[in-house]
C-alpha cells in the first residue's frame, strides 16, 4: 500500500483557452472541469487508476466539496475535520501546453490539528511500502513539519517503517533535508533552490548538470533523487548510479498534475521490483502520458508507454 499525506489540499479548477493567454483581456474558455487536488490526491488518482493500493490523507470535514469530490471520484482518502473550508485552485491552460496556476494559501491548522494529523499519518503508515509527503503546508505550519513526521514515522514504526519521499517545494522541502528522506522528486526549480547549483532553465536543460545537482544531495543523505525536467525527461540518482530518461515529442495539452503523474509511475514500478533504469522509465511514461491528456487528467498504466523511453547512464 502507498499512503499520501496532503496537508494543504484543493479542489483544482482548469480552464482551457482556445488562444494564448493576453493579460488584461477578455477570453473564452472551450472547456473547464474540476477536480479534488493536492500532490497526495492526485498520486493516490493516478495509482488508484492503475489498480494499486493507495490511501489519501488529509484535513477536511465530510461537507467539503473537496472531500466530496473525493467520494464522487472514487479516491480512496480519510480525512480529520478542522472546521474550516479547504482552498480552491485555478489553472489555465493555453493550446501549446503552457499552464498558469493561481494558488490560494489554504486554511490556518490549529499546533493541535497538526499533531493529530501527524499522529494519524503515524497510524496509518503501519505496513505501507511507501509514505509519500506531498505538496505545501497549510499557512502557519512549521517549516519542518514533514521532517518531524518522517522523524515520528520512523520512530514508531523502527525498521517496518516505510520509506518515504517528499515532493514540495520552498522551505518545507529543504527543511525535510534534515531528516534525509528515502526520495525527494524536485523540478528543475526546485532542485536549483535546493542546491544552488544553477537555476531551474539551466537544469532542465542540462540533464548532466541535474544528474550532478541531484547527486549532491544524495551524499548528503538523501536515498535517491528523481529531478523531473519538464519536456525533456527526468533523472534518476541512487547511491549507486546516475540515469537520463525521454521518450519520443508529444504534443501537451495540459501540465497539471505531470510531475505528480511522473512520481506515481516511479512509485508503481517500485512495488513490482523494477530495476531504477526501468522505474524511471515507468517515471518518464507517467509523467508524458498525464502531459497529453486534457485538464488534471491522469493516465492508467496502459496508457504509458515506458518502452519508448530512451534510459542512458551518466558518468
Amino acid at each position: 500500500m502507498i499512503l499520501t499525506l496532503t496537508p494543504n489540499p484543493s479542489l483544482d479548477r482548469t480552464i482551457e483557452l482556445l488562444a494564448p493567454l493576453e493579460r488584461g483581456a477578455v477570453q473564452r474558455a472551450t472547456a473547464a472541469s474540476q477536480h479534488p487536488g493536492g500532490k497526495g490526491v492526485n498520486i493516490v488518482r493516478a495509482l488508484s487508476a492503475s489498480a494499486i493500493d493507495a490511501l489519501a490523507l488529509l484535513p477536511g470535514d465530510a461537507d467539503d466539496a473537496v472531500v466530496r469530490a473525493l467520494g464522487a471520484e472514487n479516491i480512496p482518502h480519510l480525512t480529520l475535520p478542522i472546521g474550516a473550508p479547504l482552498r480552491s485552485n485555478v489553472a489555465i491552460t493555453e493550446p501549446d501546453g503552457t499552464t498558469t496556476k493561481v494558488n490560494e494559501p489554504g486554511p490556518v491548522l490549529t499546533p493541535a490539528q497538526l499533531a493529530e494529523l501527524l499522529e494519524l499519518t503515524v497510524e496509518k503508515s503501519d505496513g505501507a511500502a511507501w509514505l509519500v509527503l506531498a505538496g505545501s503546508l497549510p499557512p502557519g505550519a512549521p517549516a519542518d513539519y514533514y521532517a518531524r513526521v518522517i522523524d515520528a514515522v520512523r520512530a514508531a514504526h523502527g525498521t517496518r517503517a516505510p520509506l518515504i519521499a517528499v515532493d514540495s517545494s520552498g522551505a518545507p522541502l529543504l527543511e525535510s533535508l534534515r531528516a534525509a528522506p528515502d526520495l525527494l522528486k524536485p523540478n528543475g526549480e526546485e532542485l536549483a533552490e535546493l542546491t544552488g547549483i544553477s537555476d531551474g532553465p539551466c537544469l532542465e536543460a542540462d540533464p548532466a548538470l541535474a544528474a550532478s545537482a541531484s547527486t549532491s544531495l544524495v551524499h548528503n543523505g538523501v536515498g535517491a533523487v528523481l529531478a523531473t525536467l519538464g519536456s525533456k525527461g527526468a533523472v534518476l540518482v541512487t547511491a549507486h548510479g546516475s540515469w537520463y530518461g525521454h521518450g519520443p515529442a508529444i504534443e501537451a495539452k495540459s501540465t497539471v498534475g505531470a510531475g505528480d503523474s511522473a512520481l506515481s509511475g516511479y512509485l508503481l514500478a517500485t512495488l513490482r521490483g523494477n530495476s531504477p533504469q526501468a522505474c524511471l522509465q515507468q517515471a518518464v511514461a507517467h509523467g508524458a502520458a498525464a502531459a497529453s491528456l486534457p485538464g488534471t487528467m491522469v493516465p492508467s498504466l496502459e496508457q504509458t508507454t515506458p518502452d519508448a523511453v530512451i534510459v542512458t547512464a551518466l558518468a
